[in-house]
C-alpha cells in the first residue's frame, strides 16, 4: 500500500516537473536549469540525509550510484530540458513515456523480471494511447523530429538508471540513493555553472522560483519516493504507472500554462489509465 503512494506521488510531481521545465525554460537554457534543479535538490536531500544519519553506501555501492547520476539526473534533465524548448509539456512528456517500455524490456533480461502477459498487454494499451495524444499535441515540423531524439536519448538514459538502481536498493536506502545520484548529476553539470549565474542574475521571479520548486519536489521528493516504492516492486510493473504522467501533464498544461488538450489527448489518456489498470490485474489477482 505505501509502495503504491509512493508511486502515485511520484507520477503527480514528474508530471508537474514537465510543466516547471517549460515554465522555466524561458528564461534558462537546458543545461543552467538541469544544474540549479540539482544544485536545490541536493541540497534538500543532503539535509533530509544529515537529519536521519544515513550510513554511507559501501564502496562496491558507488560505481551503480555514479551510473545513475550521471544518466538520470545528468543526460536525462539536460535532454528533457532541452526537448521542452521544442514541443510543448504534453508532447515531451509522451515522447518520454517510451522509458517504461525500455525499462520493463532490459528488466526483463538483466534483472530476469520475465514478461508477464499482464504487464504486455498494458504496455501496449499505454503506448496505444501516448501514440494517440502524440498525434493529438504533436504540432509537425522538424522541431518534433529533434524534440523526439532528445526525448528518446532521455529516455534511454532514465531506463538504463532504473535498471542499475534496482539491485542497489537492496543494501542502500532510497533517500542515500537519490541524494548521491542528485549531486552526482550536478557535479557532472558545473560546466554550466557560469552561464547559470549569468542567468539568474537577470531571470524574473517566476523562472527562479519554478527552478527551486523542480529541485525540491519533482527532484528531492519524487525520486526518493520512486526509489521507494521500486524498492518493493518489480522495475517493469513500476515503469508501466508513470504512463500516468503524459495525460497529468496536459491536464496541468493545460490549467497552467493555456495548452488546450484535444478530444484524441483526452482519448489517448485514457487509453494510457486502461493500460496502467491491466498491468495491475495480475499483481491483484495474486493477493
Amino acid at each position: 500500500m505505501l509502495a503504491s503512494v509512493a508511486a502515485g506521488v511520484t507520477v503527480v510531481l514528474w508530471a508537474s516537473a514537465f510543466v516547471g521545465i517549460r515554465a522555466a525554460g524561458h528564461a534558462f537554457q537546458p543545461g543552467p536549469l538541469a544544474l540549479a534543479r540539482l544544485l536545490v535538490g541536493s541540497l534538500v536531500l543532503g539535509v533530509m540525509v544529515g537529519v536521519r544519519r544515513e550510513p554511507f553506501p559501501a564502496r562496491r555501492d558507488l560505481p551503480g550510484i555514479f551510473a545513475c547520476g550521471v544518466l538520470w539526473f545528468g543526460i536525462y534533465n539536460v535532454g528533457l530540458n532541452a526537448a521542452e524548448r521544442l514541443v510543448d509539456a504534453g508532447t515531451a512528456a509522451m515522447l518520454v513515456g517510451v522509458g517504461p517500455i525500455l525499462i520493463a524490456l532490459i528488466a526483463g533480461v538483466v534483472l530476469r523480471e520475465g514478461f508477464p502477459r499482464a504487464l504486455l498487454l498494458g504496455m501496449a494499451l499505454s503506448f496505444g494511447g501516448l501514440l494517440v495524444i502524440g498525434l493529438s499535441s504533436s504540432r509537425g515540423g522538424g522541431s518534433v523530429g529533434w524534440a523526439a531524439l532528445l526525448c528518446f536519448v532521455a529516455a534511454l538514459a532514465y531506463a538504463s538508471a532504473v535498471v542499475i538502481q534496482k539491485p542497489l536498493l537492496v543494501r542502500v536506502s532510497a533517500l542515500q540513493v537519490t541524494w548521491l545520484a542528485c549531486t552526482v548529476g550536478a557535479v557532472a553539470c558545473l560546466p554550466f555553472a557560469p552561464a547559470l549565474v549569468h542567468e539568474t542574475a537577470h531571470a524574473h521571479a517566476s523562472a527562479l522560483a519554478w527552478a527551486v520548486y523542480l529541485g525540491a519536489l519533482p527532484t528531492a521528493v519524487a525520486f526518493t519516493t520512486w526509489a521507494y516504492a521500486l524498492a518493493r516492486t518489480s522495475a517493469g510493473r513500476l515503469g508501466v504507472t508513470t504512463y500516468l504522467v503524459p495525460p497529468i501533464s496536459i491536464l496541468l498544461g493545460w490549467l497552467m500554462l493555456g495548452e488546450v488538450p484535444s478530444g484524441l489527448a483526452l482519448l489517448g489518456g485514457a487509453l494510457c489509465l486502461a493500460g496502467v489498470a491491466v498491468s495491475r490485474l495480475r499483481r491483484l489477482r495474486a493477493r
